[in-house]
């Protein structure tokens, strides 16, 4: 998470390819579904876990997950709240090659008081996109750090983020960067991605903030749309010009924060947040007459921030306490183990990859027969975050797994014995 390479029922997320197979170019890796095809990694791990290749504890705070292209590294920070960056790493050692400031801090007087850099960056051929959490978004030279063009979608659009600032990734597809603003002017919105220039403004009827999810590209319907999960629940628009085809609330009543990425296959879309609880609905019809039947909805599924994977037909993710395999489908639930509790997670070679929120790691193999662990440990001086938690997602690149805890980012090597 390389003996075998599983059939993959995944989303059916349309991205275009953007690297390499093993490199981890966006939020949630190549296809923006938490899966990497790597092969010949480790199946179980030591006691005290795989071997630690690096680690630096000055990376800046924050809770942006890193990508990984080539031998670069890429990962927002914040030192205060004045200083948003972005930051280039040498993969080899996580030595500095560049940064480059983006803004502010987004929101600082949050309640409860969570500030620092958010978003994931996105890597796409020599530029890189990021998406500041004062709503700063940059198109960036991956090489030099030098900014290509710059705007902030609350001055531009009258964007309006969530309590917690703005945390999207930004999807790039084809010429295209979306991302959700929030606000009645440009909920959604298109840009070219070599300009900035607005291709298409999506007003959502009644307006809607922005939440904390990433956008998705979807088919259903017989229509490519892009999907977002705002502060008012769930929508889908029309990715030729922007017109909102569907609303759907449930997965967002009651939530102060929505959170995890929704997941798409085949028509049908999973999304969840904490007290909002866990939903399947299906899209139907056509770009005319497109209907929102919902097949499942319970409080008891995967929920938490760390969000979920569609593997092999059943959904993987945890709860506020516990990990959880789900038959996508139905939403029957095949086994709940306590594992590291709430965490985040993705997947390879047969394995899924979980960071608690506690700090813990945990490789766990992916079966829907039982919970079967194979391996976990505490990565030594967990950082003081205060409130907060280890809510970055791990990412698996290139036989390299890598963990980020607030101002820590560490590296381990998991490559499998030849």
């Amino acid at each position: 998470m390389k003996t075998r390479w599983p059939l993959l029922v995944v989303a059916l997320i349309v991205c275009p390819p953007l690297t390499e197979a093993a490199d981890w170019p966006q939020w949630l890796g190549p296809e923006r579904n938490g899966i990497s095809q790597e092969t010949g990694l480790l199946e179980a791990w030591p006691t005290n876990g795989p071997a630690l290749l690096w680690r630096i504890e000055n990376l800046g705070a924050g809770y942006s997950t890193p990508v990984v292209v080539g031998d670069r590294l890429y990962v927002l920070a914040n030192e205060g709240l004045h200083d948003e960056f972005v930051r280039a790493l040498e993969v080899k050692n996580g030595r500095q090659v560049w940064s480059t400031r983006i803004g502010k801090v987004g929101n600082p007087n949050q309640k409860p008081n969570y500030p620092g850099s958010r978003s994931t960056p996105t890597v796409d051929g020599n530029l890189l996109y990021v998406f500041g959490s004062d709503g700063d978004l940059a198109c960036l030279e991956a090489d030099t750090g030098k900014i290509r063009w710059q705007l902030n979608v609350r001055e531009k659009f009258g964007g309006q983020p969530g309590e917690w600032a703005y945390s999207e990734s930004p999807l790039i597809d084809g010429d295209l960067l979306v991302c959700a603003p929030g606000g009645e002017e440009a909920t959604l919105v298109a840009l070219d991605k070599l300009t900035g220039t607005v291709v298409w403004k999506s007003s959502v009827p009644g307006g809607d903030q922005a939440a904390y999810a990433s956008t998705i590209i979807a088919t259903a319907a017989g229509t490519k749309q892009y999907v977002q999960f705002l502060g008012k629940g769930l929508v889908g628009v029309d990715a030729a010009n922007g017109s909102v085809l569907w609303r759907y609330a449930k997965t967002a009543q009651g939530s102060a924060a929505n959170i995890p990425t929704p997941v798409a296959s085949d028509g049908y879309i999973y999304s969840a947040s904490n007290r909002g609880g866990g939903s399947l609905i299906q899209i139907k019809g056509n770009r005319d007459s497109i209907q929102v039947e919902e097949i499942y909805h319970s409080p008891k599924l995967p929920r938490a921030v760390g969000g979920v994977l569609l593997v092999d037909g059943h959904l993987y993710g945890t709860t506020g306490q516990a990990m959880q395999c789900v038959d996508f489908m139905t939403g029957e639930i095949k086994w709940t183990d306590r594992s590291v509790g709430a965490g985040s997670l993705c997947y390879a070679d047969g394995r899924l990859y979980v960071h608690g929120e506690e700090g813990e790691v945990a490789l766990v193999e992916l079966t829907p027969d039982a919970y079967r662990e194979k391996g976990r440990f505490m990565p030594p001086e967990p950082p003081d975050a205060g409130q907060s938690k280890a809510w970055a997602y791990p990412v698996v690149s290139n036989g390299r797994l890598y963990i980020r805890d607030f101002g820590i980012l560490s590296c381990y090597d998991i490559r499998g014995k030849e």
